[in-house]
């Protein structure tokens, strides 16, 4: 990936653990930013086991 790529995705990984503890702290409700650092997990994981690979003919 290229470094602009890392660098956008740790940002909104923070992004979403900030909201997440805010979501701890009871100041904005855990079903709204639970599911934001869930999908920002998943796009992570996503993005890192992405290759070509090779589908078939």
């Amino acid at each position: 990936m290229k470094k602009i790529h890392i660098a956008l995705v740790a940002a909104i990984l923070l992004g979403a653990l900030f909201i997440q503890l805010l979501g701890l702290m009871e100041l904005i409700p855990l079903y709204i930013s639970s599911p934001i650092l869930f999908v920002t997990l998943f796009v992570i994981v996503v993005l890192i086991n992405s290759r070509n690979r090779f589908k078939g003919f």
